[in-house]
């Protein structure tokens, strides 16, 4: 919900603006987001986040936190530790003064088998809004672009969920750009704009800038949501030569003498701007025109993933940060899976 003090913008901040708690960006004319969304990937994976019972006070710290640092938007899916992640959310809402005007973006898991569109992701999404305990989701999301029905009949079946009141609006992840073309294309037949195309974007994986993926969503009026912001850890600060990161992780397939010389600088600059080395990472994001999902296990995460608002890298700093490029190569997953 606005309020008098509220700083709106559309899709993207500006490059002249500050991102703060009372910054909103506008998809799609419909939802008003915060500039850093929290990513709850990790609430109820076991799997790669190592999820247990007494991850979920720490998980509900962050999300209490992330409200009152001016964090409005929580990005979740069915796939997210098999609907625990929706759960989660639903939970740490009840009873929560200011999450009434929260806003929820998951996604729907297009596995090669649906084949019956629309029915298939309707039934789907109607699962999501009994975990999350709503009527309406804000932002219903393609996982990725492993469907075998085409764009088109993909995209019929998210305006249906949009005609029938499920979802406000509507978006996309892992698309090329020239799938997010084909699937704006046939959502503007039916009078819907595509809100988001949400794609892997941070300090060791510009890809999506480089190609000039931003620029064409932009273009057309999607909003880039950038996941693993925060290299899903290796940006952190936590990590080093001496104590490298878990196994499972994307982070842990980078060589760590080659972050080195990144971490080195991205420490300099938070140092000197008294901030996190997280903030570094997500501010970076922001000032690229994306809105990058930070994710948080606990408390203490989420506070320092807040301490990206109310600053701005410079050029200067942006340069330097960018003088140590990473070369990470993508896995055979991610070829298949990430387009954009």
């Amino acid at each position: 919900m606005a309020t008098s003090s509220t700083i709106v913008h559309n899709v993207y901040l500006p490059a002249d603006a500050i991102p703060t708690a009372e910054t909103r960006i506008k998809l799609a004319d419909r939802i008003l987001i915060s500039p850093l969304v929290l990513g709850t990937w990790a609430w109820g994976d076991t799997r790669i986040w190592n999820w247990t019972p007494e991850s979920d006070p720490k998980a509900k710290d962050a999300f209490d936190i992330s409200i009152s640092k001016g964090i409005n938007t929580f990005d979740t899916a069915e796939g997210y530790g098999n609907g625990e992640s929706e759960r989660c959310i639903a939970r740490y809402k009840e009873n929560h003064p200011a999450a009434t005007d929260i806003v929820i973006a998951t996604k729907f898991f297009p596995t090669p088998f649906k084949l019956f569109y629309p029915s298939s992701l309707i039934s789907a999404l109607r699962e999501s809004l009994a975990r999350l305990k709503v009527e309406c989701v804000d932002l219903y999301q393609i996982h990725g672009p492993i469907h075998l029905r085409s764009i088109e009949v993909i995209g019929d079946a998210l305006a249906e969920a949009v005609k029938l009141g499920l979802t406000k609006t509507v978006g996309v992840s892992n698309y090329s750009t020239a799938e997010m073309i084909r699937m704006y294309d046939c959502l503007q037949k039916h009078g819907i704009q595509l809100a988001s195309n949400q794609v892997e974007y941070s300090l060791i994986r510009r890809l999506p800038e480089t190609s000039g993926h931003i620029a064409e969503c932009h273009k057309r009026g999607v909003a880039v949501l950038g996941y693993c912001p925060l290299g899903m850890g290796g940006l952190t600060g936590k990590y080093s030569r001496a104590n490298p990161p878990p196994g499972n992780r994307k982070c842990s397939r980078i060589n760590m003498d080659e972050l080195e010389p990144l971490l080195e600088t991205m420490r300099s600059i938070a140092t000197k701007r008294n901030v996190s080395v997280s903030s570094i990472a997500l501010n970076y994001v922001i000032c690229k025109g994306v809105i990058p999902l930070g994710g948080a296990k606990d408390g203490n995460q989420a506070e320092q993933n807040a301490e990206c608002l109310g600053w701005r890298l410079t050029n200067e700093e942006i340069t330097e940060l960018e003088n140590h490029p990473i070369n990470r190569q993508p896995t055979f997953f991610e070829s298949i899976w990430q387009h954009g």
